[in-house]
């Protein structure tokens, strides 16, 4: 192999050690010393690579807190390949609930500063809440699912997006920054998302993130239906068999396998109402 070829090599593969270290580093961003004694790499050349990789787009820099993270076009490469991992790890999931509830369920990526809608699984109930396609996108924030993206993100990373979504979210009058911040704030405090017919004024929906052991949010799973079935006890029934697949799908999604579904393998805390109009 030729010279230039080979420093070509060590280039990405020393690239690839700081991506890396930076994944696996805080979700508020590594300073500079942090990634060169997680890569055991001078801090010049740490410097360097981080500064060509920011170039790109794959590492934002925080000027003001002087920390790096990974950066969004690198997320919205893996959110590609992802979204066909997630579907089949997650489509059980949305199959369990939507028996078990009756309701209309989604399943949400983040690619970008954007929610994707890559699953859909409809239930018995018949006023079906279809407001997603599968393939559809929305502001992050806008709806149940793209909220819980959102919502668990980091202080500085939610207020930038915010920042950067105001004109895309021109369309959505219900979600100024005001009511966007509100919202996040409940869901903060109550570990879900509830959009309570801020888009279709008769229909609800909830969603929780699927969050990863380091704090990575992955995913979203969302259930909408008329806002009738989210009255009562029955809303925090619906929030905890969401919490519970979505806690299995973090597991699924961090060992990249779902184990077996066997028959009575899976106990549930929970059981859902239906005497509910």
């Amino acid at each position: 192999m030729a010279e230039a070829q080979v420093s070509s090599v060590k280039t990405i593969g020393r690239a690839a050690l700081v991506l890396r270290a930076l994944a696996a580093g805080s979700a508020d961003g590594s300073r500079l010393t942090d990634v060169a004694a997680a890569t055991e790499l001078g801090k010049a050349t740490v410097h360097r690579l981080l500064g060509a990789l920011a170039e790109v787009g794959f590492v934002d820099f925080d000027d003001q807190e002087k920390r790096y993270r990974l950066g969004y076009a690198l997320f919205a490469l893996g959110a590609s390949a992802r979204a066909f991992h997630v579907v089949d790890l997650a489509r059980p999931s949305l199959v369990r609930l939507a028996a078990e509830t009756g309701d209309t369920v989604y399943l949400s990526v983040r690619d970008g500063d954007e929610a994707i809608c890559v699953d859909r699984c409809t239930g018995s109930f018949p006023i079906r809440t279809l407001t997603l396609d599968v393939g559809d996108r929305r502001p992050l924030g806008i709806g149940a699912g793209s909220l819980a993206l959102l919502a668990f993100e980091s202080e500085a990373e939610i207020t930038r997006v915010i920042r950067t979504n105001a004109h895309a979210r021109r369309d959505y009058a219900a979600f100024d920054d005001t009511t966007l911040h509100t919202l996040i704030t409940q869901a903060r405090a109550q570990g879900y998302a509830f959009n309570d017919g801020n888009i279709v004024s008769a229909m609800s929906a909830i969603g929780v993130p699927v969050i990863d052991d380091a704090g990575r949010v992955l995913a979203a799973l969302s259930i909408a239906a008329i806002r009738e079935r989210f009255a009562g006890k029955r809303l925090a029934e619906l929030v905890a068999l969401l919490q519970e697949e979505a806690r299995e799908l973090s597991t699924a999604l961090t060992h990249a396998a779902l184990g077996p579904d066997e028959p009575g393998a899976r106990t549930r805390r929970t059981r859902i109402r239906e005497d509910v109009a």
